[in-house]
C-alpha cells in the first residue's frame, strides 16, 4: 500500500474490516477528520494511524472520550511525552480492572464447575437408585 496516498471509505472499511457507518461514526465523534470532497471522504495516512490507535483503544477497553483525548496529546509538541504518560496511567487503571474482572470470573468459573461435579454425583447416585429399586 502506498502510505502517502488517501484511501476511500470503501478501502478504509476494507483495509480495517469496519463499515462504514463506524467509520462515520468516528468521523463524528472527531476521532477521525477526513478530507471532504463534495459527499466523498479521503482518508490521509495520518488517519489511517489514528485508527489503528482508535481500534487498539477499544480493543483494551478504553472509553472514546479517552482515545480522543490521547489523540489530541498527539500535537503537543514534547515529543509525545504528555500522551504516552497519560496513555501509560489509562493502560495501569484497564489493566487494574481487567485483572480483577478476571479473578471474579475464574471464581465464577470454579464455583460452576464445583456445582456440575455435585450435579453428576447427584445424578449418578439417583441414577443408581432407580436401577435398585427395578
Amino acid at each position: 500500500m502506498d502510505t502517502d496516498r488517501t484511501m476511500t471509505i470503501r478501502e478504509m472499511c476494507d483495509a480495517f474490516e469496519l463499515t462504514p457507518r463506524t467509520l462515520r461514526f468516528y468521523e463524528a465523534k472527531e476521532l477521525l477528520f477526513p478530507i471532504r470532497e463534495g459527499q466523498k471522504r479521503l482518508f490521509t495516512r495520518r488517519d489511517r494511524a489514528r485508527l489503528k490507535l482508535i481500534l487498539r483503544g477499544k480493543r483494551f477497553g478504553f472509553s472514546l472520550e479517552d482515545i480522543r483525548q490521547l489523540l489530541e496529546l498527539y500535537d503537543m509538541g514534547d515529543q509525545q511525552h504528555t500522551q504516552l504518560v497519560r496513555t501509560y496511567a489509562i493502560a495501569e487503571d484497564r489493566l487494574a480492572e481487567m485483572e480483577s474482572r478476571r479473578a471474579e470470573l475464574d471464581a465464577a468459573i470454579q464455583e460452576l464447575k464445583d456445582q456440575m461435579a455435585w450435579g453428576a454425583k447427584m445424578i449418578a447416585n439417583l441414577g443408581q437408585e432407580q436401577k435398585a429399586a427395578e
